[in-house]
């Protein structure tokens, strides 16, 4: 897939639907939750700030993140969909889902 975001937009590959409850029973297309982590795909360069620096976009490129319910914009390129969010949009990003090479702050921890 050739499809290059721009700004502080970033690609998802959205996760699959649950098709199965925890119990066994399958659930119809129709009762099926929207999946709401994905893949990222591809990042853009950033947000262009105030100054005219650009502020570079905290997720690379496989990472797994969360996101909102009704967050982005679902669309289909070459057969594939895929969902394009904006940076402020994703909610997190899952540990361990690729490798980490710099230490995150943790989230409203006193230093």
């Amino acid at each position: 897939m050739k499809l290059q975001p721009l700004n502080d937009r970033v690609i998802v590959e959205a996760a699959a639907k649950e098709e199965k409850t925890a119990s066994g029973i399958y659930l119809p297309d129709s009762a099926q939750e929207k999946p709401r982590q994905g893949t990222v795909l591809a990042v853009g360069p950033g947000k262009v700030l105030d100054n005219g620096k650009r502020e570079p976009v905290d997720v690379k490129v496989g990472d797994t993140v969360l996101y909102g319910k009704y967050s982005g914009t679902e669309v289909s390129v070459e057969g594939e969909d895929v969902i394009i969010l904006r940076a402020d949009e994703i909610l997190a990003v899952l540990e361990g889902s690729a490798k980490k090479t710099e230490k995150k702050e943790k989230v409203g921890g006193k230093k």
